[in-house]
């Protein structure tokens, strides 16, 4: 069982950026493949970005590459997202997922609560 806690969500200005993290339990943390997506509101959960256990490979949504980039750090069992240049239209709830599998197609395991993130204009 991996239990998944979000933060560094918020409200921020159209520019701005935020840097999330999550924030896994459990002490095989580097065997799962970490993502992260969101969800605005009236729309489908859409894919951001995942990362493989081993740092390696990471993948990003089309639409998100330049402005967002996602990292980890195994000895910390935290997974970052690094949200640039933010838009109103990335305002969503952010969520973290773990996946067994590979990172890409990612197929989620575990799911954190989300945290809210807020682009104002």
């Amino acid at each position: 069982q991996v239990q998944l806690v979000e933060s560094g969500g918020g409200l921020v200005q159209v520019g701005g950026s935020l840097r999330l993290s999550c924030l896994a339990s459990g002490r095989t943390f580097s065997s799962y493949a970490m993502g992260w997506f969101r969800q605005a509101p009236g729309k489908e959960r859409e894919f951001v970005a995942s990362i493989s256990g081993s740092v390696r490979s990471t993948y990003l949504a089309d639409s998100l590459k330049g402005r967002f980039t996602i990292s980890r750090d195994n000895a910390k069992n935290t997974v970052y997202l690094q949200m640039n240049s933010l838009r109103p239209e990335d305002t969503a709830v952010y969520y973290c997922a773990a996946a067994r599998r590979s990172y890409y197609p990612f197929q989620s395991d575990y799911w954190g609560q989300g945290t809210q993130v807020t682009v104002s204009s």
